[in-house]
């Protein structure tokens, strides 16, 4: 567990103490979120995004150490355990250099190599191989290994059967393997050609050539799928010569009368074992690291998302279009209670669209409506047209604003759609979901699949399995880096939070259906199957507004209640002066305590008495309040409006490796590739913007045919 530890510390370049408090903590059930906002003094601070890292870092390392002991036991099973293999097993860093140690000790299925060692040619292998022979010569030495009844009949039979042993000895070398796994990474070409004459989207990749060590995560992904699809062959061309000229120089020690017949075995191990291998290594290896990067971009994007702030005591019409069956309207309240629904019909020619806006405005006026969520599917862009002279029509103001509905349908068609509406038809659970996900972003995505939330690149074609376990961390982490009301969350909603699983989410809301609301959090304990674990690890994110205590509307854990009592009586202060709105006076005078002789008296951390103090101040807070807020819009452009030149405000709806996705208000969102969005070098998107943030673009040219806007964030 040592050398784990070290390892961490290493790469993590963190304390030693951080390291272990770290593991112990993992190790004893802790979450994630708890461990990073309720342990900060033993973990130093460490955030989620670090810490999901060091986890997902240490089962690495304690898979390759129990495999470790494995290959160990394995092999000392065998009698060939020596000093110099348990070094090299000892020493070994990554999973490929432990099973390149136990390539020779592994059982193999039948090969020529083993063939030949039944016929009895090994020792005629290892006479070459040895190279002390210099006078001689090997056929004369291989008459001896002709064997009729083994089907050893000739002198070149035995020659080639005993090269091929010598050809898997230096294939199992694991020294040999890796020079040649480094120099295939550093010198080698990814080659991509046309696999049939047939137009499609990989064209670009026809006749394509980039160094294996410079090529750029996406473009792996794009030409994996190709390949997949039979569009793309694809193989990675190197100096061969060179890498058996310099493998001959290593096998090769001495002049001898096998040196010629080495030189073959040399080829024959490089060609028909060797290189396949290799090839198939490094790229899995580069298809991992597209896979990691796609995985990342696809957890940012959708952490930024999931955080956008809500927009808060609005009644929302939300607006599923669709043409033959009309749109699906539903009005939802200030606290996403459904009022009302309808359908209008307004998209189609034949439609009477007077009538549509008829009906709306009735709605409209009815439910005082404030703002119409629209999605952006099928018939958007002619409902928008519709909404937006509605809009100028209303006497009251009414904004409107394109609400990305990607995963709706998923969530209306789930056994939770019709569970939480049994009487609504599917598209009218999309128009709750729109209006709904404009409201409080994070509560409504939750309950959809996030791979179907649609804000990632080529999220088809990585690893799954890894792709759940990632997006699934994000959002636990957004859900509870917010909170959520105990009295009001969702199955959905609850089950991200740290400690809750999906069955104590159920049990908590029917508690509260059965009880009546939460007035303090103590009351969790009351819940079946939530024991004393569970409770420690979820108070905290748990949020009771005009319960019992201000304290279970704040982040403060309940652990730490006691500590805000004495800081408060310190300070001549009171819980009630919370409840009147905020701590001004704390505010103001917090900064001039001396906290660190402050946590001592107090017997808490550092860490959690600044946590504390920022609570207090602002109880109730949701911190993506401080957000921009979205823009809403009452009138409608066109893509034929769009001049180069034109300066506009746009949303980033998707961030990818090679640029950025912004919505600018015309239904087709425009790009502004890598190369435009800065007037100094970007290394990567990210570095710049994030989905959700409001930025001015310029526009650098509109091609209607195709629908594609290019746009640039340079020299505005």
């Amino acid at each position: 567990m040592q050398n784990i530890i070290s390892q961490l510390v290493k790469e993590f370049k963190i304390r030693e103490q951080q390291a272990v408090n770290t593991v112990k903590l993992i190790d004893e059930g802790n979450t994630i979120p708890f461990i990073a906002r309720y342990r900060k003094e033993a973990t130093g601070g460490l955030d989620d995004s670090i810490l999901r890292d060091f986890y997902e870092r240490l089962t690495y390392l304690r898979n390759l150490e129990s495999r470790k002991q494995e290959i160990r036991h394995l092999i000392e099973e065998q009698g060939r355990l020596t000093d110099e293999v348990l070094e090299s097993i000892q020493n070994a860093q990554t999973m490929t250099e432990l099973e390149d140690i136990y390539r020779p000790y592994r059982p193999k299925r039948r090969t020529r190599a083993t063939i030949a060692k039944e016929k009895g040619l090994e020792p005629l292998s290892d006479i070459i191989w040895n190279q002390e022979m210099q006078e001689g010569s090997i056929e004369n030495i291989a008459m001896a290994y002709l064997d009729p009844e083994k089907e050893v009949d000739t002198v070149e039979q035995a020659i080639s059967m005993a090269l091929d042993i010598i050809a898997e000895r230096i294939s199992d070398d694991a020294d040999y393997r890796k020079y040649i796994r480094d120099f295939t990474f550093r010198n080698g070409v990814l080659e991509a050609k046309a696999a049939k004459e047939e137009a499609s989207v990989y064209e670009m990749y026809y006749e394509y050539k980039e160094a294996v060590s410079k090529i750029v995560p996406h473009r792996i992904l794009a030409i994996n799928r190709g390949e997949n699809e039979k569009f793309l062959s694809v193989k990675i061309v190197l100096d061969e010569d060179k890498i058996i000229e310099d493998l001959c120089m290593k096998v090769i020690v001495k002049p001898s009368i096998g040196s010629e017949l080495i030189k073959r075995a040399v080829e024959d191990a490089y060609k028909r074992l060797i290189a396949p291998s290799i090839e198939r290594e490094i790229r899995n290896q580069l298809t991992e690291k597209a896979e990691d990067q796609a995985i990342r971009v696809f957890g940012e994007n959708l952490r930024n998302l999931l955080l956008q702030p809500p927009v808060k005591g609005k009644i929302v019409m939300g607006v599923d279009p669709g043409y033959r069956t009309g749109n699906k309207i539903a009005l939802v309240d200030d606290t996403g209670k459904v009022l009302d629904t309808s359908v209008v019909f307004m998209t189609l020619p034949n439609h009477n669209k007077e009538q549509a806006k008829s009906t709306l405005k009735k709605l409209i006026e009815l439910h005082h409506v404030n703002i119409i969520a629209i999605g952006n599917g099928t018939a958007s862009r002619e409902s928008e047209i519709v909404i937006a002279e509605l809009c100028r029509e209303m006497d009251r103001k009414v904004q409107y604003i394109i609400v990305n509905e990607a995963g709706a349908s998923v969530y209306s068609a789930s056994k939770l759609g019709s569970e939480e509406f049994p009487d609504f038809d599917v598209a009218l659970r999309s128009a709750v979901s729109i209006a709904r996900r404009l409201q409080d972003p994070l509560a409504e995505l939750v309950k959809i699949d996030p791979k179907s939330i649609g804000v990632g690149q080529y999220q088809h074609d990585v690893n799954q399995k890894r792709l759940a376990e990632a997006l699934r961390g994000v959002v636990e982490d957004c859900v509870n880096s917010v909170g959520v009301d105990l009295n009001t969350a969702s199955p959905s909603l609850l089950q991200y939070i740290s400690g809750i699983t999906p069955t104590l989410a159920k049990n908590i809301v029917a508690y509260r259906q059965e009880k009546g609301r939460f007035l303090n959090r103590q009351e969790l304990l009351n819940v079946s199957k939530l024991g004393p674990k569970a409770f420690e690890q979820c108070a905290g994110f748990l949020r009771i507004p005009g319960g019992d205590n201000i304290l279970d509307n704040t982040a403060v854990h309940p652990e730490s209640y006691n500590a805000v009592l004495q800081l408060l009586e310190m300070k001549n202060l009171t819980l009630k002066d919370i409840e009147k709105g905020g701590l001004k006076r704390l505010a103001e005078e917090s900064g001039k305590w001396d906290l660190a002789q402050l946590s001592k008296e107090l017997g808490i951390g550092l860490p959690t008495l600044k946590d504390i103090i920022r609570e207090l101040q602002k109880p109730g807070r949701d911190p993506r309040d401080e957000l921009p807020q979205p823009i809403l819009r009452t009138d409608v452009m066109d893509l034929k409006d769009l001049k180069p030149d034109m300066i506009l405000t746009g949303t980033v709806r998707n961030v990818i490796d090679f640029g950025v996705f912004v919505d600018i208000g015309v239904h087709q969102d425009g790009l502004v590739h890598i190369s435009q969005l800065s007037d100094s070098y970007v290394k990567h998107p990210m570095d710049v913007v994030q989905v959700g943030d409001i930025v001015t673009v310029k526009v650098l040219d509109v091609d209607v045919a195709r629908k594609r806007i290019s746009l640039t964030m340079r020299g505005i």
